[in-house]
């Protein structure tokens, strides 16, 4: 609920110190578009833009989401006009139905999108000199499922973050003044999950373990319907980062990670390399 009211005697400011409407909504709109993507902004910089073919698959993998989406509404569309709109609990079961169709979706175009990277990859071996793929297997899963993530966050909590720049006070008839932050962290586990989900889901393909693709699927329709217990956000949030720390543990150790590369990265230290190099005195030095 938003409304232009007057702020309660009890905590209004001092005459000498008034209170902007203005600043108080870029404050909460800059802060939590913060806390959703600074985490997956950082990623991008940090693993994604110093190299031109992963930009350009995550580009690819976020058209791949968006028409998921837009089938997944066009579904939902077309049931809602073929059903009767006065019937607010027929209403609320086709919303339902159109997010789970939307999880199935995403999840069929996230397989497509690893079929199509599959072919890209063998193609880019064939035309290497070496015979191998400049960027693996493992490295296009974290960024498209870095992708998914990050447009799925976008499309999320854009129409919130609208509405935190105001004007209107969150919480005045009895509503959760936590509205926005909540929001916030929610995306933010949204765009980790993606991540996580893209990792396990290509291993999964390509070893055909099939048990770990219906997990990725079921733990998506599980997060997905537990945003419906909103605005009970302790019955949410709380599970979804469960979920969230569980797809992440199970990622790193499918990405490679042990605990071995855990302990070395919280102790500073870097292992020695043991191994010798060997010169010869009749290689031919190379001509600048």
């Amino acid at each position: 609920q938003f409304q232009i009211l007057t702020p309660p005697q009890s905590w209004a400011p001092e005459p000498d110190t008034p209170l902007d409407p203005a600043a108080m909504g870029a404050t909460v709109f800059f802060g939590c578009t913060f806390v959703a993507f600074g985490p997956a902004f950082s990623l991008f910089l940090l693993t994604v833009a110093g190299d031109p073919l992963r930009v350009i698959i995550l580009v690819a993998g976020a058209f791949f989401w968006l028409v998921s989406l837009l089938l997944a509404s066009v579904i939902w569309f077309i049931s809602v006009h073929l059903s009767n709109r006065e019937d607010s609990r027929l209403q609320y079961g086709l919303l339902v139905f159109g997010a789970a169709v939307s999880v199935l979706l995403q999840e069929a175009f996230r397989f497509a999108y690893f079929k199509l990277l599959k072919k890209a990859d063998e193609g880019l071996a064939t035309l290497s000199e070496d015979g191998q793929s400049p960027i693996s297997l493992k490295q296009m899963a974290y960024v498209s499922g870095l992708s998914f993530g990050i447009i799925s966050g976008v499309f999320s909590v854009i129409n919130i973050l609208a509405d935190s720049i105001g004007p209107g006070i969150v919480g005045i008839h009895g509503d959760s003044p936590y509205y926005f932050i909540t929001s916030a962290f929610l995306t933010m586990a949204v765009v980790f999950l993606h991540t996580f989900w893209g990792v396990i889901f290509f291993d999964a393909c390509e070893r055909r373990r099939y048990w770990a693709l219906a997990l990725v699927v079921a733990s998506h329709l599980v997060t997905s319907g537990l945003t419906f217990l909103n605005p009970w956000y302790q019955a949410s949030l709380i599970p979804i980062y469960i979920i969230t720390i569980s797809m992440g543990v199970w990622a790193f150790f499918t990405a490679g990670g042990s605990l071995h590369n855990v302990l070395a990265c919280l102790s500073c230290k870097q292992e020695e390399d043991n191994r010798v190099m060997v010169y010869s005195a009749l290689q031919v030095p190379i001509e600048d």
